[in-house]
């Protein structure tokens, strides 16, 4: 049996009731995305909160998010693992569906780390779908609904599969968002791009494009995802 909780450095994520468990993805989101003099942020997806509580370690004191989450069982381990950090006060869990929710207020950050397997066999396990599959929230459903929720000047940050990376940049453009940043991310020497970071804004600019090595070897990080997460994994 799986560990039902992932320990950092500043707090722990519970995940035993979540069908999407903590892993690279979210860590790589919560680590990436710039949160430099924002205020108010949203988190499409949060399942355990991992990256909402990541990016409440970083932001400014009065910065204030949302971490949005459909699942009800997701949204039980989010709000626990929330009251058990020094930033409870900051993170509101919130129980919605993103194609329905709504905001008086835009966004100065918006973060997903969506469905990812499109097309794909799905399992029996229906949670583990919802979390696993693009049925329930398309990438368009998710573009549209940041292009309403984001503020002028914001950025939306994703993590998707590196194969639909041109696709989704391509859609983005009904919306009027342009990618602007893009990390690829390679999980061992020589190897190709598995997943892609990749920051949206309104702002039509060339896209800086990054690369980033996870391990040098089996169980062994590089110094640049060492230098990159540093501040959140306990032994590094």
């Amino acid at each position: 049996m799986s560990n039902p909780y992932f320990q950092f450095k500043q707090f722990t994520v519970w995940h035993d009731k979540c069908a999407m468990k903590v892993g690279t993805d979210g860590v790589l989101l919560g680590a990436w995305t710039p949160v430099w003099e924002v205020r108010h942020i949203l988190d499409i997806g949060t399942g355990t909160g991992l990256v909402a509580l990541m990016l409440a370690q970083r932001s400014p004191v009065d910065t204030k998010i949302v971490a949005l989450e459909i699942d009800e069982s997701a949204v039980e381990q989010a709000k626990e693992n929330v009251v058990r950090t020094p930033w409870k006060e900051r993170v509101e869990v919130v129980q919605a569906d993103f194609i329905q929710y709504q905001s008086s207020d835009k966004f100065d950050v918006i973060v997903s780390n969506p469905p990812y397997f499109i097309d794909s066999l799905e399992c029996p396990d229906q949670q583990r779908n919802a979390a696993r599959h693009n049925n329930s929230l398309t990438y368009e459903e998710l573009l549209k609904g940041v292009a309403g929720l984001l503020a002028e000047d914001g950025a939306f940050t994703v993590v998707i599969p590196a194969d639909v990376a041109d696709r989704l940049k391509t859609m983005a453009l009904k919306w009027d968002l342009y990618a602007v940043r893009q990390l690829n991310v390679v999980t061992k020497p020589g190897g190709a791009p598995k997943r892609v970071l990749i920051t949206f804004s309104f702002n039509n600019q060339e896209c800086i494009i990054e690369s980033l090595l996870t391990e040098i070897a089996r169980h062994q990080y590089s110094e640049e995802y060492i230098s990159l997460t540093r501040e959140y994994y306990l032994n590094l």
